[in-house]
């Protein structure tokens, strides 16, 4: 054991001034070392490679460690005069890290937004090419929406939307396989520093995108190879932000957290949407350099502000304040205790392939975000060059209008985890919502089109449930699984596993896009057959997994009520408590088809609404005749 030989306080009198003092190291045996000690205060700004718990007259133990504090965050602590609590650094961590990829969000929404100025030349997109029964608003001898615009060269020609579709997929193929390196640098390096210089990069070349305006670059291949080196620099940002987050909070909770964290995907996509339509009357290059400028300004925030682990500012998290006092255990003394020195090996990108779940969950994310990528890109193009109660909508109102999907997968991502969290049931919660995403897909192509107010009620429905198990997989799943018991404790796989199952579907990401424009030419009803299908493909891919948790919950309601029965309590608890683990164990099916039944009786009033305004209109005719 060691400590200090000071003043009566147990501090050391450098901690009251600014003079060398000297530590004295008492070992066990009795023998005394000295050092010399050098701090103007230890509790704002401890000295490097030394680690000390001091313990002040309340016996509150204080951690000092490394001093690899952000600038912003040792200035806070120096307005403030003492340490930031571990509330406040959570806090910290949430809203940093929540702009961070919101603004990662906004600058891809982007492309989205300007398809329709860069190729404003429609064809019969939007006109169904199958019977009338699949596409009700089909009307014969309509003209598709006229041409406004001559666009920018070269996407205003014949195959100007073939070329929008390969810069995305291009952006997102680079995005995916970046993802992969960027986990594996993720666990080895400082992701402050990795996270910072992926949003500043995505900042410059998502600018020089719009750079194209203003210098009248009329080159396919600089745009393309603009938005591979901006999908390089974004390929940063989820390993980045989910091993941040998943160092700050454990698994108490996480779903309902990270669900509610998630909504900066949707938040990002909404504002995105509505700073590039309101910039879109200025000229489109203004919709790429104000969300280019907004996310390098948030990344000199991060830098200057983001904590990365407990550990590496020498805060005690959660767990370590629940351990005893040492007051209590009678130790009086201040001590200086050691730390190890040891570091946790980062788990190889194999070696995380073989983690139970991480394989079914990618698969399933790779066709959960086919489906959501797809809405991504095109929603705003589809809305503009589909009929809606008989007219077509401007692109900034469509752009605008688009962002209601966005809001109803804010509410889907907090549903999905707070359901995960109260039934503890991963892959039950993603395979009920894919599987409701399916006749939310049906009905928004039949019915997206009568008018504008069943539009927008079930494009928010749709969001919901293409959105939801979107959010849970990339958050509390992966954060699960980066840190599974099959590590033993490792934590060093957080950004790896993330990396994997995000990069995984982000490859899904790049395809549902590139096969949107080219299926699209041909219908829009062949899209959506395909978007059914993905949905439908992600929740058969998570069966085995499913299977698990219900038979782990039969199990585990079987045993509790075998415990009951043989516990002396009296016959109406016990029925009670057994008529309540049924309902845990079927509580999921309950809310999901509960849902599921909500979204069927409103299309049957749909329907029943089709055909009051199909017998007004016969009895419009008979009148008239």
């Amino acid at each position: 054991m060691c400590g200090y030989e000071g003043n009566d306080r147990g501090l050391p009198p450098a901690a009251a001034s600014n003079e060398v003092t000297t530590v004295i190291w008492r070992t066990r045996r009795g023998h005394r070392l000295s050092r010399p000690f050098v701090a103007t205060n230890p509790r704002i700004c401890p000295k490097k490679n030394i680690f000390v718990r001091l313990m002040d007259s309340t016996g509150e133990q204080r951690s000092e460690a490394q001093d690899k504090r952000p600038i912003g965050v040792c200035f806070l602590e120096y307005i403030k005069g003492s340490r930031l609590s571990f509330r406040t650094y959570q806090t910290i961590v949430l809203v940093l890290t929540f702009l961070a990829y919101a603004s990662y969000h906004a600058t891809r929404k982007t492309t989205s937004i300007v398809q329709s100025v860069l190729d404003p030349e429609t064809t019969k997109l939007g006109f169904s090419h199958w019977s009338r029964f699949y596409f009700l608003s089909t009307v014969e001898g309509t003209e598709p929406k006229p041409r406004l615009k001559d666009g920018w060269s070269p996407f205003n020609t014949l195959v100007g939307t073939a070329m929008l579709g390969q810069i995305d997929v291009a952006f997102l193929s680079v995005y995916s396989l970046g993802m992969y390196f960027a986990g594996h640098l993720g666990d080895r390096f400082d992701l402050r520093i990795l996270l910072t210089i992926g949003m500043v990069g995505t900042g410059i070349f998502t600018s020089l995108f719009g750079a194209g305006y203003w210098l009248n670059i009329h080159s396919f291949y600089y745009f393309l190879a603009v938005q591979m080196l901006a999908g390089l620099f974004q390929s940063t940002g989820w390993p980045s932000v989910m091993a941040v987050v998943g160092n700050w909070f454990g698994k108490k909770k996480r779903g309902l957290i990270m669900g509610i964290w998630n909504a900066h995907t949707s938040i990002g996509n909404i504002s995105g949407s509505l700073i590039a339509s309101a910039l879109l009357k200025y000229g489109w290059g203004y919709s790429f350099a104000v969300p280019g400028l907004s996310i390098a300004l948030i990344g000199l925030m991060v830098f200057l502000f983001l904590p990365v682990c407990p550990e590496k500012i020498g805060i005690e998290s959660e767990e370590d304040s629940m351990l005893k006092s040492p007051k209590k255990n009678g130790i009086t003394e201040p001590l200086l205790v050691g730390r190890s020195d040891e570091k946790e090996k980062a788990v190889g990108f194999f070696e995380a392939w073989r983690i139970p779940g991480v394989a079914p969950f990618a698969l399933c994310l790779f066709f959960s975000k086919l489906v959501a990528y797809t809405f991504l890109y095109w929603l705003p193009f589809y809305i503009s060059h589909t009929a809606i109660d008989g007219s077509y909508l401007s692109d900034s109102t469509a752009g605008t209008l688009s962002t209601l999907f966005d809001v109803g997968g804010v509410v889907g991502g907090i549903l999905a985890g707070h359901i995960s969290d109260r039934l503890d049931a991963r892959a039950l919660t993603a395979a009920g919502f894919m599987y409701c995403a399916i006749p939310a897909l049906f009905f928004y192509r039949i019915y997206g089109s009568i008018s504008l107010y069943w539009n927008i009620a079930l494009m928010f429905v749709t969001g919901m449930f293409v959105n939801g198990p979107y959010a849970l997989i990339t958050t509390a799943v992966s954060a699960d699984l980066g840190t599974h018991s099959s590590l033993n404790g490792n934590s060093r796989a957080l950004a790896t596993v993330t990396a994997i199952i995000d990069g995984t579907g982000s490859v899904g990401a790049a395809i549902g896009p590139l096969l949107t424009g080219y299926i699209s030419a041909k219908s829009w009803s062949a899209v959506f057959t395909m978007l059914m299908s993905a949905a439908l493909v992600a929740g058969l891919l998570l069966t085995k997994l499913v299977v698990a948790e219900v038979s782990a919950k039969m199990e585990s309601a079987r045993l509790r009520a075998n415990r009951q029965q043989r516990s002396p309590v009296p016959e109406l608890l016990r029925s009670g408590s057994l008529l309540l683990d049924m309902n845990n164990s079927i509580g999921y099916y309950t809310v999901l088809w509960s849902f599921n039944c909500m979204l069927l009786i409103a299309m049957e009033g749909a329907m029943l609404v089709e055909m009051g305004s199909i017998l007004q209109i016969l009895s419009r005719v008979d009148k008239a005749q």
